[in-house]
């Protein structure tokens, strides 16, 4: 008798969704495949043909006189189509960039649109905003009148998004930069305003502070917004020691808005943040054994998993088949566990990508300590950075919350990039927690399903292209 309940809603739209995205995918590789039949290897019309009915970007290889077709995947497909949206805020609308995977997709995020409301800009200023979401606030200081905005996010998929909206919003002296809290900006960066959408992690939150407090000039002006469910009330304290006191501004459904201004030039107590990585290069550093061998992990608050060896990649770490000479992906790295376990089977260089920049900067760090030459670790919107290479095997525990909604969109996509970057007879090995509905979409973009671990929390599903 089966343990699984009936498909929720969403469950049942999600499979939809898949569905629809393996026919299209099948029916344009359908179409290639008759191309490549009717064409000249390597001709200039075969790409002509290609780009007319299927709308990619193909090359045609003959290595050993045998036809080797690479795609380099759709550009216009659901996930990666960005889409824009108008919001008002004071009686002014702004365009804002969003897709799948972006923070608060589909719905307005009412901690920045507070923020936006709030937000006091003088003529000249200097406004940063930390952790800047789609970048709505910063679209919204240019109109105010700031001289130069600069947003920053560790996400690198929020930094798109943040870019797309300040060049919507025409902001004609504005970046949007990679990276967490003041790490992300140009040296010797003074402020007058800074604004952060906080985090819900709370020593990533310090961070922010603290480098907020001290990219603002004397005088300048720090907001802060969020959720009292995400801490914010926390923050504020946090901020209130820091700054030696703060305003509320505002609050609606739940999410607040505060300001504080810096007045001294030291902290008002410096033991308002408690955090050892304030420093940038400060890695959290643990020994975990896989395989029977130790690894040292190194990572930064925020990671997925920073402070220990999550139950769901040690199953994984037990259960993934890699064989000498794979190449392998590990796709939503983290702190590289997998991937720095998987190069050290295979023995030939590994390739992890995930779309924190601390992620990445955490997983170089492991696969140095553990001594693995030629390790690619790149930031990737899912393996948007690979699409266009092929792997022996994908190793993922991917995510299924974008902040704290669900957003089963994302491990869809994980999926589906999953089949385009693997070889012919290549492996995928997932794990996830044993509720989430992978089994039926993994088995539609494959063919073929393996259950290789069923336990009381977790599950690992494997698959052959």
């Amino acid at each position: 008798m089966s343990t699984h309940s009936k498909p929720s809603k969403n469950e049942e739209e999600f499979f939809a969704r898949a569905d629809a995205e393996l026919r299209k995918q099948r029916r344009k590789r359908a179409i290639v495949e008759q191309l490549v039949a009717l064409v000249p290897a390597g001709s200039a019309s075969t790409r002509a043909l290609v780009e007319e009915h299927v709308g990619r970007e193909a090359s045609i290889v003959r290595p050993s006189d045998r036809l080797q077709f690479t795609m380099i995947a759709d550009q216009h497909d659901a996930y990666r189509a960005w889409k824009r949206v108008t919001v008002r805020i004071a009686e002014r609308e702004y365009a804002m960039a969003t897709k799948p995977g972006t923070v608060a997709c589909g719905r307005v995020d009412p901690a920045a649109v507070l923020l936006g409301e709030r937000l006091d800009v003088a003529n000249g200023d200097v406004v940063v905003q930390l952790h800047c979401g789609n970048g709505l606030v910063g679209a919204v200081a240019w109109a105010r009148g700031a001289a130069r905005v600069l947003l920053a996010d560790r996400n690198v998929l929020s930094v798109e998004a943040a870019r797309r909206t300040l060049v919507e919003n025409g902001v004609g002296n504005g970046e949007a930069l990679p990276g967490q809290g003041a790490l992300a900006l140009p040296s010797g960066t003074q402020a007058d305003v800074v604004a952060i959408r906080i985090p819900p992690e709370r020593q990533s939150l310090q961070q922010l502070l603290w480098d907020a407090f001290h990219v603002l000039r004397v005088g300048g002006r720090c907001y802060i917004a969020g959720a009292t469910n995400e801490g914010i009330r926390t923050a504020e304290r946090t901020m209130d020691r820091l700054f030696g006191g703060g305003r509320l501004l505002g609050q609606d459904s739940g999410h607040r808005v505060t300001m504080a201004t810096r007045r001294t030039v030291e902290p008002a107590d410096r033991a308002a943040i408690d955090s050892p990585y304030l420093d940038a290069d400060a890695f959290h550093e643990q020994v975990a054994t896989m395989r029977g061998r130790p690894f040292t992990l190194c990572s930064r608050p925020g990671v997925f998993s920073w402070d220990h060896l999550d139950e769901a990649t040690a199953i994984l770490a037990e259960t993934m088949l890699v064989h000498p000479g794979d190449s392998v992906l590990d796709l939503g790295c983290g702190a590289g566990a997998l991937g720095t376990l998987a190069g050290t089977l295979s023995g030939a260089p590994v390739t992890m990508v995930d779309v924190d920049v601390e992620a990445v900067r955490s997983a170089t760090r492991t696969a140095a300590a553990a001594g693995l030459s030629g390790a690619r670790i790149l930031a990737s919107d899912v393996a948007g950075a690979v699409l266009g290479e092929r792997f022996d095997v994908v190793v993922t525990n991917p995510p299924f919350h974008v902040g704290k909604m669900t957003d089963l969109d994302v491990p869809m996509q994980f999926i589906a990039d999953a089949w385009t970057v693997l070889a012919p007879g290549g492996r995928l090995y997932l794990v996830a927690n044993r509720t989430l509905p992978y089994e039926r979409v993994i088995a539609r973009w494959f063919g073929n399903l393996t259950t290789l671990h069923d336990g009381r929390r977790f599950k690992v599903l494997s698959a052959v292209r």
